[in-house]
């Protein structure tokens, strides 16, 4: 079996992953396109719902936020246990929850309901994001750790995809009201319920399980405040805050954003929402493509590099957004800045902060760290959730989308001034380097 912590391996030299390293990668993957897949469908879901319940825009919000608000504790707390108690059990009660809670939100009979079982299915999603993550990274070569830690978050598109098709599939159904919302937000634990079967054989890291046969004493929570480890946290932390709110703030309501920007079917709720599903759907092929130029560039540019390029990128993409929202018949260029914004955010900030989050911690704080970096992510897609639909009703979607792209810009101006590059090191180089840290060779981690 290749030794996940040696050197990095010559150019010439091929990488081979055994089939234990490939089966993590897919069982972490998957995890990451649930998370995708209930990002998507609950806002395919949540016109109909709103009808069914009569909901305004705020109780619109707070459906909308559950989930994601579950995300914030569940990462942070059961991260802090993956760390404490192994990434492997930790890794196999995740998804198990995820099972239960989405039959559960299937079979909400009202507003507090829904918002309870999602909060807790949403724990559930927050938690696998630093186990699965410090797990992969822990499992992978130094050389193409990146690679393929951002190969499995790419999942997270093809999971937006999925519930894109299944949403129009169900929408085009003829089923009810009623019956469609629920068959879309359980469906979810199908998926959920084979992969929890698969991942019941999977070892220990040896990352983990090395650091707990030393004895060494676990390391408190506020030593991710320590000199030495602050400025990791806040490259960690706090890019990925700002990128949470943009892809959840602008992504979930990407149905209702086209809807409200005249891209709608003729009829009632259900013919706009599959009018406005439909398009998004097609923006959504945006991500992929972001994730495939992620997946070639990140060894060769660099974690930072590509960062930078991606919320550049998506100020971009949202001033453009705003700006033709301004007018009529700018139907093109809303189409322009969408697909703009999801191709530099995935092939930036929404691939590299997953990553850089699993690596630049030491092995008793990874899971913690990455964790609390999750936590923060999760927390600003609440912030977005909620703030985008009350913002988008008092100054309309123009203004809001100049303010997102504020915010863009703001994780540029982070990135910049933290960037800590992680390219071609392996974990336990990683862990001891000095920082700031000069480019390996000259560059951001060319190889």
């Amino acid at each position: 079996m290749a030794n996940p912590q040696a050197p990095p391996a010559p150019p010439d030299e091929a990488v081979r992953l055994t089939s234990l390293q490939r089966r993590v990668w897919f069982l972490s993957g998957m995890g990451v396109f649930l998370d995708g897949f209930d990002l998507f469908i609950i806002g395919v879901a949540l016109p109909l719902i709103a009808e069914q319940f009569m909901l305004g825009g705020f109780e619109q919000g707070i459906v909308g936020a559950a989930a994601v608000l579950g995300a914030v504790v569940g990462a942070a707390a059961l991260g802090r246990m993956a760390d404490r108690f192994g990434r492997r059990r930790l890794f196999m009660i995740d998804l198990s929850l995820f099972v239960v809670f989405a039959v559960a939100s299937a079979v909400s009979w009202g507003l507090w309901s829904l918002v309870a079982f999602r909060f807790l299915l949403g724990m559930a999603v927050g938690a696998d994001y630093p186990i699965a993550s410090t797990y992969l990274a822990e499992f992978m070569p130094t050389r193409v750790r990146g690679r393929w830690t951002v190969g499995a978050f790419s999942f997270q598109a093809i999971g937006m995809l999925t519930g894109a098709g299944l949403g129009v599939i169900i929408l085009l159904s003829g089923a009810d009201q009623d019956l469609a919302w629920r068959l879309m937000l359980g469906a979810g634990a199908i998926p959920a319920l084979v992969i929890v079967w698969l991942r019941r054989h999977v070892p220990e890291s040896p990352k983990w399980q090395e650091h707990k046969d030393s004895g060494a004493p676990p390391a408190p929570v506020r030593a991710l405040f320590a000199p030495g480890v602050r400025r990791r946290t806040t490259l960690a932390v706090v890019p990925w805050f700002i990128m949470d709110i943009l892809l959840y703030g602008v992504g979930i309501f990407t149905p209702t954003v086209l809807a409200a920007l005249s891209f709608t079917g003729d009829g009632g709720i259900a013919s706009r929402d599959l009018a406005s599903t439909e398009g998004a759907a097609f923006l959504d092929i945006f991500l992929v493509v972001g994730f495939i130029v992620a997946i070639i560039m990140v060894e060769r540019w660099g974690r930072m590099r590509l960062q930078l390029i991606g919320f550049a990128g998506t100020t971009v993409g949202l001033v453009i957004l705003a700006t033709a929202s301004l007018g009529s018949g700018s139907m093109p260029f809303v189409f322009l800045g969408f697909a703009l914004f999801n191709l530099l955010v995935n092939i930036g900030p929404n691939s590299t902060t997953f990553l850089v989050a699993a690596e630049v911690f030491p092995t008793e704080l990874r899971a913690t760290g990455a964790g609390l970096a999750a936590s923060a992510a999760k927390m600003g897609a609440v912030v977005g959730i909620i703030l985008l639909p009350i913002l988008t009703g008092s100054i309309g979607i123009p203004a809001t989308m100049y303010i997102v792209a504020g915010v863009s810009l703001l994780g540029f101006v982070v990135t910049a001034v933290f960037r800590v590059e992680t390219a071609g090191r392996s974990l336990d180089e990683i862990n001891t380097m000095p920082y700031p840290v000069p480019r390996p060779h000259g560059d951001t981690g060319r190889r």
